[in-house]
Formats: structure tokens, sequence, C-alpha cells
């Protein structure tokens, strides 16, 4: 029997999926595509700004450009005066192109390019850096203007991390700041920190607090923390989830797949978004003392964040065009135009889970139909959906899959031209009144 992961109801999706809008969309554009919703990223803005501000915590929202490659989630940005994480010089220029203000750029990322480098000072950007090296290099670039840096903290809770400076690499670099005078303006400490747990970022935080106030004997100006992202994002109901992991087994996947629970997102959270934020706030960092909320405001420190798919909860869907269906002992195979490299978490060897829903040319009752979901490669690994969905009724030719909340991550991460089949492109949905109306991104 098959496993249902239904998303969240969504009634915006829910009135565009029945408005015919995307089947229109579909004969016009040929092949598979991308919705984006923009109000739901300014929502989401919103609430993250709010959080802040019922904290009492003087902080700047800075969205993660990585998560999604859409020019209108910068115009966003560059509209409400928020920031933008970039980590290339690509990214850097896409931002400064769109209208985000150079002092409004944070650059992270390893080992960066002295290019990035060189343009990051020259628009006043705040640098994370990374390494020692990188610190010289970027002092040797600084000129006319001082470079703007974070000193990227490694995690010691977790040492398999490749980021930032540990103990004493973390000393040097300070006395390098102190002793290059008006060539660097230290700013602050960052982190990366994997995973979505809410001590942990708290704790952290916390340290890099107490740096700040160490970095101030030197001279530093130090008033910031940047605690990077990784805000979750709730997918689907808790019950959903919890029955979902109990049963699924290679029995519900094409070819007996198996995949272990710790191989998937946690497409559940109980405490995501800019609830996440508020959670971390609240902690103490150690378990002991004040709150975060509250250390950050004694020691006068500016709070940065800098999330991507939280800020793209509900953002954006991914339509599929069905090519094909072939029938299986006890299930189907359907064929979409596109491929897998449009739902990224497939090529980590895991799955997005959150159930597609079919959208058929005609009204039909010839249901339920159990099937997967394959792309249109010759790839044998070539499957958007792994696990055999029920559909309410077998799917045709003509027919669209809609894979729901796909703009965080999922929907242009690993897109390539595969076969030379072109990029699926992207349709930014508004309204005029009651009735939906659409642009191209691009």
């Amino acid at each position: 029997m098959a496993l249902t992961l239904p998303a969240h109801p969504d009634p915006l999706a829910d009135r565009i999926h029945h408005s015919g809008l995307l089947h229109e969309l579909a004969h016009g554009l040929r092949g598979p595509f991308h919705y984006l919703l923009p109000e739901r990223f300014d929502a989401n803005l919103a609430a993250f700004r709010r959080a802040l501000a019922d904290a009492g915590v003087e902080g700047r929202v800075h969205y993660a450009k990585k998560a999604n490659k859409a020019a209108v989630f910068v115009d966003r940005c560059a509209a409400a005066g928020a920031g933008v994480d970039v980590a290339s010089l690509g990214e850097l220029r896409e931002a400064l192109g769109h209208g985000v203000r150079g002092e409004d750029l944070v650059v992270t990322g390893p080992a960066k390019s002295e290019q990035l480098l060189r343009v990051a000072v020259r628009q006043g950007a705040l640098i994370a850096v990374d390494a020692l090296d990188e610190l010289e290099r970027l002092l040797g670039l600084a000129g006319e203007r001082p470079a703007r840096v974070l000193l990227r903290r490694y995690p010691p809770a977790q040492p398999r991390s490749r980021f930032g400076l540990d103990d004493e690499q973390l000393r040097q670099a300070l006395e390098r700041c102190a002793a290059a005078g008006d060539a660097v303006r230290m700013e602050g400490f960052s982190f990366h920190l994997s995973g979505y747990e809410v001590q942990p970022r708290a704790d952290l935080a916390g340290e890099l607090v107490e740096l700040c106030l160490t970095a101030r004997e030197s001279g530093l100006r130090a008033d910031r923390i940047s605690i990077g992202g990784g805000f979750p994002v709730d997918y689907v109901a808790a019950g959903a989830w919890d029955a979902f992991l109990a049963a699924q087994g290679p029995g519900h996947y094409h070819g007996g797949k198996s995949f272990a629970a710790g191989d998937f997102y946690p497409y559940h959270s109980p405490v995501a978004g800019a609830d996440a934020l508020r959670a971390v706030l609240a902690a103490r960092p150690g378990g002991r003392g004040a709150s975060l909320a509250e250390r950050l405001r004694q020691a006068g420190v500016l709070l940065l964040l800098e999330p991507g798919r939280a800020l793209l909860d509900r953002a954006g869907s991914s339509v599929f065009p069905v090519q094909g269906v072939k029938d299986r002992a006890g299930y189907g195979i359907v064929t979409v135009d596109g491929t897998s490299l449009s739902l990224s978490e497939q090529w980590f060897n895991s799955e997005y889970l959150p159930d597609p829903v079919l959208l058929p040319r005609d009204d039909r009752e010839d249901g339920p139909y159990e099937a997967c979901v394959g792309g249109a490669s010759c790839l044998d690994s070539d499957l958007l959906t792994w696990r055999r969905i029920s559909f309410p009724a077998r799917p045709r030719s003509g027919d669209l899959l809609v894979y729901p909340n796909t703009a965080g991550y999922q929907m242009d991460s690993n897109e390539s031209p595969f076969h030379e089949l072109p990029l699926p492109p992207k349709v930014v949905i508004d309204r005029d009144g009651d009735r939906p109306r659409w642009q191209l991104d691009r």
C-alpha cells in the first residue's frame, strides 16, 4: 500500500492550481517550469523581523541567495531594505544589479577568489573571513576604504566542519586585525553550523558575544555576530511525518530502493522559520544565565541572520508535464518532461517527500493509481520520486504534476541542461484583484 505524505494545506496554491493558469503556462512554455510567489517571501521576511523586534534585539536579515537563483527574491530584498548573503562574484554582481546596496551584502564561503574579495571591499560589503591566509590576502587589497570583516569561528561541537578559525588561529587573526589599523574594520564574528537544533546555535552565539567583548579590549569594533541560517521549514503535519517514518521501507519504493530515516530532510519541524529564531533568542547559552536576547542587548551586539530555505517557505513550486505512463507488476511508472536535477534531494541519495499533486487536463475517475515518477533522461536512476505515490486517477500525457514548496534549495540547486534540455523557466505569479497574473522571472 502506498504511503502518503501531503504538504500542509495551502489555499493560495490551491486557487492557482484550480484556475487553469498552470495548464496555460505548460502549453505556452512547452515543458517543465517553476512558479514563484514573491508575496510569501515578503511575509516570511516580515516574520523574521518581527521575531527580532519582539525580543528587543537589533538585527538584520540577509537572504542566502544560494537557496534560489530567481531574480525576484533579490528584487524583494532591495525593495525591503534587507541584505543578501552571497558566496561568489556572480551572486554579488546579481545582488548589486538588482539594487541591493554593497553595505547590505555579507560575503561568505571558503577561500574566496581575489576578484571577489576586491569587489567586496570596494562595495563596502561585510566579508566573513574563513582562514588566516584569506585575511592576509584581504588586507593586501584594502585601499581607500577599509575591509569590513567578520572572523568565522570553528564550531568545536562539530569537529568534522571544514569552516572557521580554531582558538589559536582566532587569536592570531585578532592580533593581525588590531595591528592592521585603518586597513581593516573588524566588526565581529560568525559561524557556520550544520543541523537545525536550537541549543547549539544559542550556545555558539553566546560564545561569539563573549568574543566581541574580548576583541573590544584590543580596540576593535566587534559589535555584531552572524549565526547564519539553519532555520527549518515545516512541510508536513507531525502525525503524517511520524507515521511515514515508522512505516517506510524498500517495499514502498521502485526497485526496492531503501532509504534510512536519517537520509531525509526533517520535513516536519515543531518549531520552524521565524519561530525557530524566537527559540534561539529565548534559549540560555550553555543552559544557564540570561537568554541570548538579553546577552545581545547587554553587550550592545547586533545579530545578523542568513536564512535561505526559511525565507522561501511556500514561495514556489515545480510543475512537470506528464509525457507517458507504463505499468509494472502492482504499480506504474509515470515519466514527466523534466529530470530529477530539478529536485535536488535525489542527487544526494535522498528523496523529496511531500506528495506531488496531480492536475489532470480533463475530468476522469479511473483511480486510484499507484506509481513512481521518472524523468525524461536515459539514466535508470533518474527518478523524481522513487516512492510509489497513490494518485487519485491514472496520469495521462498532458496532465501536470506539481511538487509543492520547492523554492528552498530544491528547484534549481543542481539543474543543468542535461541531454541539451533547456532549464525550466521560472514564472512569477502575483494577483490583479482575485485573478492570478504572471511574468517570467528574467
